[in-house]
Parts: structure tokens; C-alpha cells; sequence
């Protein structure tokens, strides 16, 4: 019940932001039961159709459950037009996908193909935190 309250949550926060409700960036953080979350960045912009895809995979990759389950993956999205040195970094490569890493430093992760389904884009961040 716990990770069906948390990816209904999490989404209604993803559409509220598509529809103007919530100013970027957008943090969204589901349900964890161990100390030790992962967490990934998003880099991404508002009207950015190929942003918007991905977060729609992402989340409904988080929302998977099993043995594979990401509901421990903590997701912020970044617009790179509220910052200048990530919108000099990042404005022709966006949608960009980082992870945190545990000495809290950032690795860009190879892009995710808009064609992925969204248990191939679970398979590849598994294998991006093993």
C-alpha cells in the first residue's frame, strides 16, 4: 500500500507540474524503507518534449515493484534555465541523467533512448547503481 501511495503521489506531482501547478525544479522522493536511498538528477527544462518523455519513463520505472524495484531511488529534476552553469553545461544535451554518488559527486549516465520501454530504462539504472 505504502509503494502504491507513493508512485500515485509522486505522479500527481510530475502531472501537476506538466499542467503549471508546481514551479521546476520538481523533487520528487519515493517511499524508502532502508537508510540508504539512490539518487539521481534530471536535467531539464520546461517545454522540453524529450524531458517530459523521459520523466514520464522514470516514473512509471519507480513505480514498478519486484525484486528489481526502484522505490528507492530518490529523482530531482533540475531546470537548467534557473542556474547559468548548468544551462551552459547542459542546454544542447538535455534531457541529461546523472547519478549521485555516495561521495555525493555527480556521473552523467548515457542517454536513455525516448524509444526504451519502461522496463528496460529499470534495467539500465540497476545496472547504472550496481
Amino acid at each position: 500500500k505504502t509503494q502504491m501511495a507513493a508512485a500515485i503521489s509522486a505522479n500527481w506531482a510530475f502531472v501537476a507540474a506538466r499542467r503549471g501547478r508546481r514551479q521546476w525544479p520538481l523533487s520528487c522522493k519515493l517511499s524508502s524503507s532502508r537508510p540508504n536511498t539512490r539518487r539521481l538528477v534530471l536535467y531539464s527544462k520546461p517545454g522540453c518534449c524529450l524531458c517530459d518523455g523521459l520523466k514520464e519513463k522514470l516514473q512509471a520505472a519507480f513505480s514498478l515493484s519486484g525484486p528489481d524495484s526502484l522505490n528507492d531511488v530518490t529523482l530531482q529534476v533540475r531546470d537548467i534555465t534557473t542556474n547559468p552553469e548548468w544551462e551552459r553545461a547542459y542546454q544542447y544535451e538535455i534531457p541529461v541523467l546523472a547519478k549521485e554518488n555516495s561521495d555525493g559527486k555527480e556521473e552523467i549516465l548515457p542517454r536513455l533512448s525516448p524509444r526504451l520501454s519502461v522496463e528496460i530504462i529499470q534495467k539500465k539504472l540497476l545496472a547504472a547503481f550496481s
